[in-house]
């Protein structure tokens, strides 16, 4: 299922309040200035820094590069 762009334009990062990248397919929003993963539950963006995944150099630059050649645009522009 797909965020409503509703929610998707107003979703920011808890700790640094900067935007985030959507991968749907993935349910996750990415925060690549922070290398972190926030999962999607049910339709639902579990936004709790505690619960978020740190992510690695290589998982970082994998998502990154889909980012980059799928046009993924942030939540919003900083």
């Amino acid at each position: 299922m797909t965020l409503a762009a509703e929610l998707l334009e107003i979703l920011a990062c808890p700790e640094d309040k900067g935007p985030l990248w959507y991968l749907e397919d993935e349910q996750a929003l990415v925060n690549p200035r922070l290398n972190r993963r926030y999962r999607i539950d049910d339709d639902i963006p579990v936004m709790l820094i505690d619960e978020a995944e740190a992510l690695d150099q290589a998982e970082m630059a994998r998502l990154q590069a889909r980012i980059d050649n799928e046009g993924i645009a942030p939540t919003f522009e900083a």
